[in-house]
């Protein structure tokens, strides 16, 4: 999680003693926000930024990845980062992120990244309160024009996201690659439109690589999804997500791909991978995270924040800042550059030689566009019609993914 090496200047803030803090960093002299962040621009004072994260920063998953980014920002750009981890109900109920943002603001950010799906309305919230005050909202749509859920209102508030559409198609390639049993186990968190569009991403590289690699007909791949209740093991009110693994590989699903922001999936297949079974896992979110269990780890699709907080923290820096809806794709170039690209896929030591090579092919055929998994003929998991013969999905069709995908079992829904 970097190192003094790195020059990190993150202030680590408890809530409860973030009003002592602010007359030291704002003087009580009652400047406004926008003056503040004027002020400092033109003194070439560094930029300040808040970081809000749904869950612990240290978390393996997607709390780290972004808790890096804002390293990276520190790094290039001799920012100093705010951030505050585990916003959450669970473990801060009494903390809302409207609370948190204007905490931030009285202590000198002139920046906010929040970055979870579950802090929509807050930070829609914080963002009405604090206009003068630019925000990006991780994995949001309201600043995308066509978008269902558009805020022209919100002129502060952009979107960053991630086009791990990608990744996932390519982690379930190599689960496809690798399974001796046909059947692909996924860990899935709550059920929304971002979690039914990346499970059904999974699924399509997973039946591509089974028919056109393993050359198995497409509809004797089984793939289930398991859904726990939210982004990460919270006692009592989710699912476990050890006990749903654990379920898979009991249930003959030797393959567990994860889409939750912890790594329970690997840490299992790591253990019975140990005791001698064969098992293997694909983690999420963060590029290090084979490292728990690398001997079963086919390798990570992650998420690289970095280059486009560095664009949105430049925009700040120089007055031009917009809000903009970013859905970033991998640098096909080289998906694992970290100053270029948004979603990159490590290899696991898990995955075997020939499937590397296979899974190369598969990447090849993305990047170039010889391989579209979205294109019809694809029905919905009620059997109605997604896309027509030979019809490509629209970015508006894949981002609001109605339902799982036919060939997948699994709620669409939540009950």
């Amino acid at each position: 999680m970097g190192s003094s090496a790195r020059g990190r200047l993150s202030l680590l803030v408890p809530l409860l003693a973030v009003m002592a803090l602010v007359a030291a960093a704002c003087g009580g002299d009652g400047t406004d926000e926008t003056s503040a962040s004027a002020s400092a621009s033109a003194s070439g004072e560094p930029l300040v930024f808040g970081m809000i994260l749904v869950g612990p920063q240290n978390d393996h998953g997607w709390s780290q990845a972004h808790f890096e980014a804002g390293q990276y920002l520190e790094e290039k750009l001799g920012a100093q980062m705010i951030v505050l981890d585990k916003v959450n109900p669970a473990d801060r109920p009494e903390t809302s992120v409207e609370q948190v943002v204007t905490d931030m603001v009285d202590q000198g950010a002139q920046l906010i990244f929040a970055t979870s799906d579950d802090m929509k309305d807050g930070i829609e919230a914080a963002a009405a309160e604090h206009p003068d005050v630019p925000m990006i909202w991780s994995s949001g749509d309201n600043a995308w024009a066509e978008g269902k859920d558009y805020r022209p209102d919100l002129t502060n508030l952009g979107n960053v996201m991630g086009r791990m559409e990608y990744g996932k198609m390519i982690a379930g390639c190599s689960a496809a690659l690798t399974t001796q049993t046909g059947k692909i186990g996924y860990l899935g968190p709550l059920i929304n439109d971002e979690t039914r569009r990346l499970s059904n991403s999974v699924y399509l590289g997973a039946r591509y690589c089974w028919e056109n690699y393993r050359g198995e007909d497409p509809a004797s791949l089984g793939f289930l999804v398991n859904w726990i209740g939210f982004w990460f093991n919270i006692p009592g009110v989710t699912l476990d997500p050890t006990q749903v693994t654990n379920d898979f590989f009991d249930s003959g699903y030797d393959v567990v791909i994860s889409g939750i922001d912890t790594t329970e999936a690997l840490v299992v297949a790591g253990q019975r991978g140990g005791a001698g079974e064969s098992v293997w896992a694909v983690p999420y979110d963060f590029e290090g995270a084979c490292d728990e269990a690398p001997d079963i780890c086919l390798g990570v699709p992650y998420f690289n924040w970095g280059p486009a907080y560095l664009e949105v923290a430049q925009s700040v820096v120089d007055g031009s800042f917009a809000p903009t809806f970013q859905w970033n794709g991998p640098d096909w170039a080289d998906i694992n550059n970290p100053d270029t690209t948004a979603v990159g896929f490590v290899k696991g030591p898990g995955l075997a030689a020939d499937a590397s090579s296979s899974l190369d092919e598969f990447i090849a055929g993305l990047a170039d566009g010889s391989i579209v998994l979205y294109t019809g003929p694809l029905n919905w998991q009620d059997g109605s019609v997604f896309l027509a013969d030979g019809e490509a999905a629209t970015d508006l069709q894949i981002w609001y993914a109605e339902q799982l995908l036919e060939g997948m079992e699994g709620a669409s829904s939540a009950k």
